[in-house]
C-alpha cells in the first residue's frame, strides 16, 4: 500500500475517501475550482472507521477503501497542501497528530485521458495518466491515514465501516 519515495515526487494528486469526496461539504470548501480531475479509485490494503463526522482510512491487509484520485491545479497546489494538512490535523512528527500523509498506490479503473471539456464540474474521467484501455492503472498518491495513536485506538474499539465506502454507509 505505501510506496517509499525519498523525497514524494512534487504534485502528487490525492486519494480522498471521506468529506473531501465530490459531492460533501468540504470538498465544496477545499476543492470546488481547484483540480484538473476527480476520478473514481481504489485504495487496497486499508480499511475505513467511523470519526466524528468523518472516517479514519487505518492500513489493514486484504481491506479496500473507496474514494476518488483528485488532481489539483498546479498553481493551486502548495496551497491546497498546506489546508489539507490544516483539516487533517497532520502536523509532521507530532505524535498528536489525528492523521498522517503518506504516500500510496490507489487504483484507478477503466482510465481515460484527462480532457479540458469538464472544466466547469471538474469532474473528468480520466486521470491524465490513463491509456483508454479500460484497464486499471495504479497511481501514487498523497492519502491521509490515520495517525499511528488513533489507528491503534480504532482498532481496539471502533466502529468500522463495512464495504469501505464512506458515501455508502452514511
Amino acid at each position: 500500500m505505501r510506496i517509499p519515495t525519498t523525497p514524494p515526487a512534487p504534485g502528487l494528486p490525492f486519494f480522498v475517501y471521506g468529506t473531501l469526496r465530490p459531492g460533501e461539504v468540504n470538498h465544496g470548501l477545499f476543492l470546488r475550482g481547484r483540480t484538473l480531475s476527480e476520478v473514481p479509485a481504489r485504495l487496497t490494503g486499508a480499511v475505513l472507521y467511523d470519526g466524528p463526522g468523518y472516517p479514519y482510512a487505518v492500513e489493514e491487509p486484504g481491506g479496500t477503501v473507496a474514494g476518488t484520485l483528485v488532481t489539483a491545479r498546479p498553481e493551486a497546489y502548495a496551497r491546497l497542501l498546506a489546508e489539507l494538512d490544516r483539516l487533517e490535523e497532520y502536523r509532521p512528527g507530532d505524535p498528536y497528530s489525528l492523521y498522517e500523509r503518506v504516500v500510496c498506490e490507489v487504483t484507478v479503473g477503466g482510465a481515460t485521458s484527462n480532457s479540458d471539456s469538464n472544466t466547469d464540474s471538474n469532474t473528468n474521467t480520466g486521470t491524465g495518466t490513463g491509456t483508454g484501455t479500460g484497464t486499471e492503472a495504479p497511481v501514487p498518491a498523497w492519502v491521509y491515514l490515520a495517525a499511528p495513536a488513533v489507528a491503534a485506538g480504532l482498532r481496539a474499539d471502533g466502529n468500522r465501516i463495512g464495504g469501505g465506502d464512506w458515501l455508502a454507509h452514511r
